[in-house]
């Protein structure tokens, strides 16, 4: 007599194999948030990992009962983990849209605008190709972006539109045609900058005054965008008190005081 395995194809087995790890992962995932309701989990954009940091160590002091836990990645990966059910108390969101689109799928409640800030062109410290300014861009032989899909690919692509309706349609088309990497979060499109492949990328300010490995070359003002980051409680949180409590958080004068050394702008 066969094994049952031994009839299954190899393909179909290790797909079964994968569904049970995943069942076991989100129980394991839903009996610890049941079980530990002062847990907080925070889904949040990538480029606010060193802010989010910061942020939640002094929740902790200041709430020793409360453990937050952090997940960052770019915002359309952690909206994509929620739409497929990913427990999480918290959602940061780079941008208004895959906000929205948790908020319309009822996977989230109100958000709120968390803070803003706008973009820079980074450059390697030895700025290879002498771009010194904006308009410098088509002098870069290689540059990075974010994909269509990321807040910061989508935010770039409009002061793209801006600067051809500024400075011409030619020098917008030179800056697209030299990309040559787009990335799924801001902080590998600046890693490409930071490891010497690409001679410039665009990403926030505030991600550019993190690193010390990079130069900011300012966008003009007239073609510029805001970033705006909203944050909302999940519908599906087993920790609504403790969820809330961190939003009243994030709306006082010390965690404001936090966003704003780290460059982001805030609203009183």
């Amino acid at each position: 007599m066969q094994h049952a395995a031994e009839t299954v194809p190899r393909s179909m087995r290790f797909f079964l194999a994968v569904s049970l790890l995943s069942a076991v992962a989100v129980c394991s995932s839903c009996l610890r948030a049941e079980d530990d309701p002062n847990r907080l989990t925070i889904f949040a954009a990538s480029s606010l990992t060193e802010v989010f940091e910061e942020l939640a160590r002094t929740y902790e002091e200041r709430h020793p009962d409360t453990d937050v836990q952090l997940t960052f990645a770019g915002s359309q990966i952690l909206r994509f983990q929620i739409e497929q059910g990913a427990s999480a108390d918290l959602f940061a969101s780079a941008n208004d849209a895959h906000m929205q689109e948790l908020v319309d799928a009822h996977l989230m409640g109100s958000p709120r605008t968390l803070a803003n800030t706008d973009l820079v062109v980074i450059v390697p410290r030895e700025n290879p190709a002498g771009i010194e300014r904006f308009d410098h861009l088509d002098r870069a032989s290689s540059i990075v972006v974010g994909t269509a899909y990321v807040p910061i690919g989508a935010y770039t692509e409009r002061v793209l539109e801006l600067a051809s309706a500024e400075l011409g349609e030619v020098f917008a088309n030179q800056v697209r045609d030299r990309v040559v990497s787009m990335e799924s979060n801001v902080r590998l499109v600046r890693a490409k900058v930071e490891l010497g492949e690409a001679d410039a990328a665009f990403v926030y300010r505030t991600d550019a005054r993190a690193s010390e490995r990079v130069r900011l070359v300012p966008i003009p003002e007239k073609l510029n965008v805001q970033a705006r980051f909203s944050i909302a409680i999940t519908t599906e949180t087993t920790s609504t008190d403790a969820a809330a409590r961190f939003l009243d958080y994030l709306a006082s004068p010390e965690a404001r005081s936090i966003l704003e050394s780290h460059g982001f702008e805030t609203e009183s």
